[in-house]
C-alpha cells in the first residue's frame, strides 16, 4: 500500500546538483513519488531539477517541476498557484531549501545574512502563507520544515546566520502548529544531525569518519534518512502528530558532549 496515495506535494530545493550524492529535498521527493503523491519539484536551478523529474519519471511517478528564487515572496505564491493549476489542490508542503551560512558574529556580512536568512526561513513562511488556505479548502494539510540540529544545540561550526534561521525554523514551526491546527493542517519539523549530503561533499574521508563516530549509533546519516521520515509525517499514519521537532541524527542530540568525545576517541 503506498501511504501518500491521492495527495498532493510540493518540495523546495528538490533538484541535484551532484551525482555523488542525494540531498534531502530529491530524495523526499522520489520518496513521496514512490508512496503515490504528485509532486511539484522546486528549485532555483532549472537543470537540477530536471536530475529529479527524470528519477522520478523513471520509476513512473508522477511530478512537474517549477524553476524560481523562494527567497521572493511573488515567487512563493506563484509556486503554490502553480500547483494547484496543475494537481488541483495541495496536501503536503515540504520546506527545505537551504543554504549554508558560515561565520560568527565577528565575521558576518549584513548582505550574506539577508541571503541566507531570506532563503532558509523567510521561504518557509511565504510559502506557508499561501498553502495555508489551500489546505484549508481541502480540510487538512501536513507542513513539514527542515531544521537542523545546529537551530537546537550549538556545534563547534561557526555559521550564526545558518543557526539563526534554523532556530527560527524550530520556533516558527511550533507557532503554526498552534495557530492552524483547527484548520486539521499539521506543521512539523526535522532537524537533521550531520548527514553525508551535498553540504558533506568536500569533507576529508577523515572528517566524515569522525562525524560518523560521533553518533551513538556508529553510522553516517543519508539524505534518505531523513525522506523517511517526512514519509511518516506527510501520512496520515501521523494524524495526531503536530508541532513536534523530530531529530533524524543517529542519537546525537541525546548524547552528552563527554560521550561525543568518548564515541570519537574510541
Amino acid at each position: 500500500m503506498r501511504r501518500l496515495l491521492g495527495k498532493v506535494a510540493i518540495v523546495t530545493g528538490a533538484g541535484s546538483r551532484f551525482d555523488e550524492v542525494v540531498g534531502v529535498g530529491q530524495a523526499t521527493a522520489i520518496k513521496f513519488a514512490d508512496e503515490g503523491a504528485k509532486v511539484l519539484i522546486v528549485d532555483k536551478n532549472l537543470e537540477a531539477a530536471k536530475k529529479t523529474k527524470s528519477m522520478i519519471d523513471s520509476s513512473g511517478g508522477i511530478c512537474e517541476i517549477f524553476q524560481g528564487d523562494v527567497s521572493n515572496e511573488k515567487i512563493c505564491k506563484s509556486l503554490v498557484f502553480e500547483a494547484v493549476k496543475i494537481f488541483e489542490k495541495i496536501d503536503i508542503l515540504m520546506n527545505n531549501v537551504a543554504i549554508g551560512g558560515p561565520g560568527m558574529v565577528t565575521e558576518i556580512e549584513e548582505n550574506f545574512w539577508t541571503t541566507v536568512l531570506d532563503t532558509n526561513l523567510k521561504s518557509m513562511v511565504f510559502i506557508s502563507k499561501y498553502a495555508i488556505p489551500e489546505m484549508t479548502k481541502n480540510g487538512s494539510g501536513s507542513i513539514i520544515n527542515v531544521s537542523s540540529v545546529d537551530g537546537i544545540r550549538a556545534g563547534q561550526t561557526k555559521n550564526i546566520p545558518y543557526t539563526a534561521s534554523k532556530g527560527g525554523v524550530i520556533s516558527i514551526t511550533r507557532a503554526m502548529a498552534v495557530h492552524h491546527g483547527r484548520q486539521n493542517i499539521r506543521v512539523n519539523c526535522i532537524a537533521p544531525g550531520l548527514l553525508h549530503a551535498p553540504f558533506s561533499l568536500n569533507n576529508s574521508d577523515k572528517f566524515r569518519e569522525l562525524r560518523r563516530k560521533a553518533s551513538p549509533l556508529g553510522i553516517e546519516g543519508v539524505a534518505e534518512d531523513i525522506a523517511w521520515a517526512s514519509v511518516y509525517l506527510a501520512s496520515d499514519e501521523a494524524r495526531w502528530v503536530s508541532g513536534i521537532v523530530l531529530p533524524v541524527d543517529g542519537g546525537l542530540l541525546a548524547a552528552s558532549p563527554i560521550s561525543v568525545v568518548d564515541n570519537i576517541i574510541s
